[in-house]
């Protein structure tokens, strides 16, 4: 069962579980659980995906619940009048906040995706970012004895495909639990000392005008029992209270 944190008569979102696909794939032809077929059935309708989510990202996925409203709606995600805040843990500190405006490449999937064209320009990509909390781990992955982290608050101003995934690579602070663009080491200190086997980015918050009441929609997403336990083991603040 799916957590439903909003639902009217045009919109419903969830807070989608890390690892779950939004929609069927030719890429995963073995998976058999989806969170459009599951949502539909939960609510004995159909959904429409207005955007999306990667299948390792948790939290806020919006859906239409019709495709009248889809089409009314894709303009404002287009147009970035859709405000999205996500939160991830990082390798190491970032010292201030900043905005990257790094243009990427479409990036092609490990199996051939023939919607990806190398030889396309870069797109404009902007990522705004801050350092929200810290910690030093008593672990080493290297020369140090001990690691430093950080969890970082995220807020995309486009949409491009592993956008946040990609941007903090760039800055070298990788997405803990990202087996693309992260690093190895990481990933495993957090799987063998923290029981951590997901990728550590969280869509935490989304808010819009709704396209036809004209109020304020704020959507909001609890972090899962990896996160608890982080939170928990690192003495850091919960970012919703």
């Amino acid at each position: 069962m799916l957590e439903i944190i909003y639902q009217d008569e045009h919109f419903v979102a969830v807070n989608k579980p890390a690892g779950m696909l939004v929609h069927r794939s030719w890429l995963d032809k073995h998976e058999t659980q989806f969170v459009m077929q599951t949502l539909r059935d939960q609510i004995g309708q159909h959904v429409f995906p207005i955007h999306r989510l990667d299948r390792p990202t948790s939290g806020v996925l919006l859906f239409a619940l019709s495709s009248e409203v889809a089409r009314d709606v894709m303009p404002m995600f287009a147009n970035h009048d859709i405000e999205k805040t996500y939160h991830a843990v990082v390798r190491g500190w970032l010292k201030e906040e900043g905005v990257l405006d790094y243009p990427l490449k479409e990036e092609l999937d490990k199996i051939a995706d023939k919607q990806a064209k190398q030889d396309k320009e870069p797109q404009e990509a902007i990522t705004h970012y801050r350092p929200i909390a810290q910690v030093e781990v008593p672990h080493s992955t290297g020369r140090f004895p001990t690691t430093r982290y950080g969890m970082v608050e995220l807020k995309p101003k486009t949409g491009r495909k592993h956008q946040l995934r990609r941007h903090l690579a760039h800055l070298r602070h990788p997405i803990v639990g990202d087996t693309n663009h992260g690093e190895g080491r990481h990933n495993r200190l957090y799987r063998d000392h923290y029981d951590s086997h997901r990728l550590l980015l969280h869509a935490s918050h989304m808010s819009f005008k709704h396209p036809y009441s004209k109020q304020i929609i704020e959507l909001r997403a609890e972090f899962d029992e990896v996160w608890h336990r982080l939170f928990g083991e690192f003495a850091w603040e919960h970012p919703h209270r």
